[in-house]
């Protein structure tokens, strides 16, 4: 019994520091962010630093508000992203448009490593980049992202300049 209860303990310990850790030390890293003067749309620029794959859950504008039309651009690092009018189309196939909950965001792609490689000339269409292409009806001020890692629901927020 007393093994039990120590194990139980541990446990206990073990997932309140990784929930601490994540707190301190998200995956999801939040880099460049696009806007338009013409029609509120933005474009976040994400990738994930952690060990495993983040899967978007949803998105949220300003004060937790559905946006109009929010999608991932899953393009590539010669290509880079595009504010597009609409998320239908043979633009949008190109930059690799799709929904929210179907964006799986791969390891290792932090944008300061892409960047780096965009810098020094060695980016490929391998270096996958991440972009969350939101468009609204009214000006967007925030972003709310809500992720899962490693089964834990996490939430990051982006003040617009």
């Amino acid at each position: 019994m007393k093994k039990l209860l120590v194990l139980m303990v541990i446990l206990a310990a073990l997932v309140a520091a990784t929930f601490v850790f994540l707190k301190f030390n998200p995956p999801l890293v939040i880099s460049t962010l696009v806007s338009n003067d013409e029609r509120p749309s933005v474009i976040v620029s994400i990738g994930n630093k952690g060990w495993t794959d983040i899967q978007l859950l949803d998105v949220a504008v300003n004060d937790h508000e559905t946006p109009t039309e929010a999608k991932v651009q899953m393009s590539n690092a010669p290509q880079g992203f595009t504010l597009l009018d609409d998320f239908q189309g043979q633009l949008a196939e190109q930059y690799g448009v799709v929904d929210i909950d179907e964006a799986v965001i791969k390891t290792g792609t932090e944008p300061s490593l892409i960047f780096a490689k965009q810098d020094n000339g060695t980016a490929t269409e391998a270096d996958e980049i991440y972009g969350i292409s939101i468009n609204h009806d009214e000006d967007i001020h925030t972003v709310h992202i809500k992720y899962s890692y490693f089964g834990i629901s996490l939430f990051e927020e982006v003040d617009m300049p």
